[in-house]
């Protein structure tokens, strides 16, 4: 039989050892336990917010005529529902036609932005020639809706969009050869295809009830009864497969603009130049050649006219935006490729908000709208007269004082 004399001593120093341990961890855990609950209760760093409102054209110290507001680019929405069975492809997904079974958000995300219009509530559409949707942005919030293919309409490749005074939405489809058109619950009411072959951009005339339509194809601007929809007129002449260059006519027009007196201005892209007709169709004036000099084009793509009546015309080739007078004297320059705010990769088009002076382009590489605030001639003026003023005042005060010496007797 073994003995147990010496297990008792093993024993004890076993059990110290047992207590030294469960007294440690319990002198321990109420520290973690404070420390985790001090990681739990510390705010969350704060992420720190750019500021836009420094970049301005030109720079300081002169008075600011453009300043950089936001850009859009993506917006997260909720799936929607389709009766469809089939796992939806990509781009299906991101038009708004993802079948319910594939849960979660999705990161809707523009891929070729095109043309855009603004509506009487200050939202942003834009056309999506790739995504094939027209994305809503509510300016004031950031929040997105969109006008979904295969839902809504049915698109295959949208480029041209045009907003009348009633909300009415126009939207080009070279792919479809037609222009549909939308109520203001958006809503396809209308479609259009009298005597068009390939639709692109498009302007509206709201005094004189004209809807424009750059045909490409055709190398014609295409005129229309904005409200009976009936074709009134074509401008430029057909047939010649992009050659023309004299006056009047076109090389695959793109871009168009409607001015206060009922002006059209049309992007002549392939001839590098503006072309500018009356309310009637009958030709003005042109101004433009080839160049990357100021003032020369390399396939002007856009127009916008501002509050103000200057001319604004984005550059597709040179990425940049030039702003001109009525008298075609350049005011400012600004843009250059790249993905900072100002640069631009693929500038297509141009789309002024002369309500709120707001000046919004697109660009097709890196799928981006950028949003900009026109300071008005008035308001530079009344910037410019503070800045004198202040000016002046302090001049005044840092003047030295004069000490006048008492007169002698």
């Amino acid at each position: 039989m073994r003995s147990n004399a010496g297990a008792k001593p093993n024993r004890s120093r076993k059990n110290a050892v047992a207590w030294l341990v469960l007294f440690s961890v319990t002198l321990a855990f109420p520290v973690s336990l404070l420390a985790d609950k001090k990681k739990k209760d510390a705010a969350p760093a704060k992420v720190p917010v750019i500021d836009y409102s420094n970049i301005v054209w030109p720079n300081p110290p002169a008075v600011a005529r453009i300043r950089y507001q936001a850009f859009y680019a993506a917006q997260k929405l909720s799936q929607v529902e389709t009766t469809s069975t089939k796992k939806a492809k990509w781009m299906d997904r991101l038009a708004g036609t993802q079948p319910a079974s594939e849960s979660g958000k999705v990161l809707f995300q523009l891929g070729e932005p095109y043309g855009m219009a603004v509506d009487s509530k200050n939202n942003l559409y834009v056309a999506d020639q790739k995504v094939g949707a027209i994305f809503i942005f509510n300016t004031e919030t950031r929040e997105a809706d969109l006008i979904k293919n295969k839902q809504h309409a049915h698109f295959v490749r949208i480029i041209g969009l045009a907003m009348d005074d009633g909300d009415r939405l126009f939207v080009s489809d070279p792919g479809l050869n037609h222009v549909l058109v939308f109520d203001a619950n958006h809503t396809a009411t209308d479609v259009i295809t009298e005597g068009m072959a390939e639709p692109g951009s498009m302007a509206i005339d709201r005094e004189n009830r004209l809807l424009y339509i750059s045909d490409i194809k055709l190398d014609q601007v295409l005129v229309y009864d904005a409200d009976s929809l009936k074709l009134v007129r074509k401008i430029g002449t057909t047939g010649h497969n992009h050659e023309l260059t004299t006056p009047g006519d076109f090389a695959k027009p793109s871009g168009l603009a409607v001015d206060a007196d009922g002006n059209l201005y049309v992007c002549d892209t392939l001839n590098d130049r503006i072309e500018v007709f009356d309310a009637d169709g009958k030709f003005i004036s042109t101004y433009g050649k080839n160049g990357d000099g100021p003032g020369y084009f390399a396939r002007p793509k856009g127009v916008a006219i501002d509050s103000d009546g200057h001319i604004w015309v984005a550059d597709g080739m040179q990425d940049r935006v030039q702003v001109f007078n009525q008298q075609w004297q350049l005011l400012i320059v600004f843009g250059g490729h790249g993905l900072l705010p100002g640069q631009f990769q693929g500038l297509v088009s141009l789309a002024s908000d002369t309500k709120s002076n707001r000046i919004f382009t697109s660009e097709i590489y890196p799928g981006r709208v950028q949003q900009f605030r026109y300071v008005t001639d008035a308001e530079a003026e009344a910037l410019g007269k503070e800045k004198e003023a202040q000016r002046t005042k302090k001049a005044a005060a840092s003047a030295p004082v004069e000490i006048k010496k008492p007169e002698t007797k």
